[in-house]
């Protein structure tokens, strides 16, 4: 996801950021990247147990058990995948997050630097008075 979104593995922008800000931007989307991996190979590897115990059941390899055949397997897949599907939305706001901090710090580092001048006060002039009369 992050490759896609901004053409970079999250490791290569981490090395990249040199200010304080987009580091730690990029700290906080190196993280999330990596919670996303770890959740999503727990459910990878959940399913695919689950998969393998089903097809030996539905070939006759294995006897089944009374309790079920999947047991506990469904409700922990069922958990990894909210657990993938949470850290999916992370994962997207943190780019969302990243994108916006750094281009707002991009963005300040060329904005031309001016220097307000003013311009002097105009003197100020006596004022006259006009009396009549006299």
């Amino acid at each position: 996801m992050v490759h896609e979104a901004l053409g970079a593995s999250p490791h290569a922008i981490a090395r990249l950021q040199a200010g304080e800000p987009e580091t730690a931007l990029a700290d906080l989307l190196y993280t999330a990247a990596r919670h996303l991996d770890h959740v999503h190979h727990q459910f990878v590897d959940a399913a695919s147990r689950a998969a393998d115990t089903l097809t030996r059941a539905a070939s006759g390899n294995t006897s089944i058990n009374s309790l079920g055949v999947l047991q506990n397997s469904g409700t922990q897949i069922d958990i990894l995948a909210a657990r993938r599907s949470d850290a999916v939305d992370t994962l997207r706001e943190t780019i969302r997050a990243y994108r916006e901090g750094t281009a707002s710090q991009a963005a300040s580092r060329q904005a031309p630097r001016t220097h307000a001048v003013h311009a002097p006060a105009p003197a100020s002039t006596p004022s006259t008075r006009v009396t009549r009369g006299r």
